[in-house]
C-alpha cells in the first residue's frame, strides 16, 4: 500500500494525487503542515518538503520530481501494465516537451504565483509584528498569473492538451496550482477563454473529484470551486 504524506493546498502534492488516481493507483494520504520542520518528516525528508511517496517497500521518495519519475516508471518496468496512464507521453521530444512544462508550472507558476498568495493570503499572520498581508505582493502575483493564463491560452491555440495530443503530467502540474488559487478565488479566469475551457475539461476528469471534495480548516473555497460549469 502506498502512502502519500501532502498538505490539502500543496499544488505539488495535489499533482501526484492526480497522477496516482490517473494511473490507477491508491495511496493513503497522511497530512503534513508544511513550515513546521517536525523531526519525524525531517528524517523521512531532509529538506522539508512536500509531497513525499512513501513506496510499498517503505522507502521514500521524496519531492514531486522524483515521485512522477518513480510513477512514469511502473508502466515501463517489464511486465507493467502498459495500458496505465503515461505521465510523459510520445517521442523523446513529445517528453522532453512535458517535462519542461512541469518545471513552468512548479517551479516558475509556484515562485511567480503561488509563493507569493500563499505567504499574503494564509501565513502572513505567523509573521513577527505583521502589519497584514503585502498587498504589493498580492498584486504582483495576480498581474504574473494573468501572464501565465496567457500562456496556457496560447499554447491550446496550437494544441489539445497542453504539451501535445495527449494529456500529460503537465496537464496535471498546471491544473494542481490553478486549483489551490482557484481555491482561494483568486483567478481571473475572464482574462483568456481557452485556457478557462482547459482547466474545465482537466478539472471535469474524475482524478479531480478528490481535490474538489477538499477543505481546509477556517478557509473557505471560492464558491464557484467545485462547480464543473463555471
Amino acid at each position: 500500500m502506498l502512502t502519500l504524506i501532502h498538505y490539502t493546498l500543496c499544488p505539488l502534492s495535489r499533482s501526484i494525487r492526480l497522477a496516482l488516481s490517473e494511473c490507477g493507483l491508491t495511496a493513503e494520504l497522511a497530512e503534513e503542515e508544511p513550515r513546521t520542520w517536525r523531526k519525524e518528516f525531517l528524517e523521512l525528508n531532509p529538506a522539508g518538503t512536500l509531497p513525499v511517496l512513501i513506496a510499498d517497500n517503505e522507502q521514500p521518495i521524496c519531492g514531486v520530481y522524483a515521485v512522477s519519475e518513480y510513477l512514469a516508471e511502473l508502466a515501463a518496468e517489464p511486465g507493467g501494465d502498459s495500458r496505465r496512464f503515461a505521465l510523459f507521453p510520445g517521442d523523446a521530444f513529445q517528453r522532453a516537451e512535458a517535462r519542461r512544462l512541469v518545471d513552468w508550472f512548479h517551479r516558475k507558476f509556484e515562485a511567480e504565483v503561488t509563493t507569493y498568495i500563499f505567504e499574503e493570503k494564509l501565513h502572513w499572520r505567523s509573521r513577527p509584528q505583521s502589519d497584514g498581508p503585502d498587498l504589493e505582493a498580492l498584486r504582483a502575483a495576480q498581474k504574473n498569473l494573468r501572464h501565465h493564463l496567457s500562456y496556457i491560452g496560447h499554447l491550446m491555440d496550437e494544441r489539445r492538451w497542453l504539451a501535445g495530443d495527449e494529456l500529460s503530467f503537465a496537464d496535471l502540474a498546471a491544473a494542481a496550482q490553478l486549483s489551490s488559487m482557484d481555491y482561494l478565488g483568486d483567478v481571473p479566469w475572464q482574462v483568456n477563454e481557452a485556457a478557462r475551457i482547459w482547466y474545465a475539461r482537466v478539472k471535469s476528469r474524475p482524478s479531480f473529484r478528490q481535490l474538489l471534495n477538499d477543505r481546509l480548516a477556517g478557509v473557505t473555497p471560492a464558491v464557484h470551486y467545485a462547480v464543473l460549469d463555471f
